[in-house]
């Protein structure tokens, strides 16, 4: 794996170094109250460090990563939204947020002709790394997706045991994806993310035992 870092590179540390932050925002909170909990400065993290990964995706020419935030954005506004942080914002402010990834995928995919057919047919990735990079982000998308039908149902924003599970089982495929892919951002991001997945797991499970 090549260690020479590019500008490209910086962006993408940014955005994982967000990503980062909102788990150890996360993981701390939940170790001091001895179960796992949701502030709402996770989902305003991932908010921005999704605009910025989406940027980077693009950058690297690789559609599994622009995929991926595209679909959670809107899940991260909606949980901001039960957590009634959503509303606290200034009206210009949410439209801003909600247009935005709009405006990215006019510019990403008007400014060439040719862009989406070059995210698409990469010759630097092959047919079936992309394949497993787009399944690897959806597996890891669908831990938002279960994440928000659960909160939905019970009325609440909140990270259950699901979640965590599945964050897991996408980080060891998308690290699988790195390896191959010699993508320095997601193999240092989901090396140590698969450590605060295997600590929440952990820490619902003792809740778990000890209501029981």
């Amino acid at each position: 794996m090549n260690l020479n870092f590019t500008y490209i590179d910086i962006i993408g540390f940014a955005g994982q170094g967000l990503f980062f932050s909102r788990f150890l925002f996360q993981i701390l909170l939940s170790e001091k109250q001895k179960k796992v909990v949701t502030p709402s400065v996770f989902w305003k993290l991932s908010l921005l460090a999704s605009v910025i990964f989406f940027v980077y995706g693009y950058l690297r020419e690789d559609f599994s990563i622009m995929m991926g935030q595209s679909l959670t954005y809107f899940i991260y506004i909606r949980n901001l939204q039960l957590q009634k942080e959503w509303q606290k914002m200034h009206k210009l402010f949410q439209w801003f947020l909600l247009l935005f990834p709009v405006m990215i995928v006019i510019y990403a995919y008007n400014n060439n002709v040719y862009d989406l057919d070059k995210l698409l047919r990469n010759e630097n990735i092959p047919f079936w790394l992309l394949m497993l990079g787009i399944v690897a982000q959806l597996v890891f998308i669908f831990r938002f997706v279960f994440q928000w039908l659960s909160s939905e149902k019970k009325k609440r924003s909140h990270l259950p045991l699901g979640f965590w599970a599945i964050s897991l089982t996408g980080s060891i495929m998308i690290l699988t994806y790195a390896i191959i892919r010699e993508d320095k951002v997601l193999f240092l991001a989901h090396s140590i993310g698969m450590f605060v997945y295997m600590r929440n797991i952990y820490l619902l499970r003792k809740q778990k035992n000890e209501v029981s």
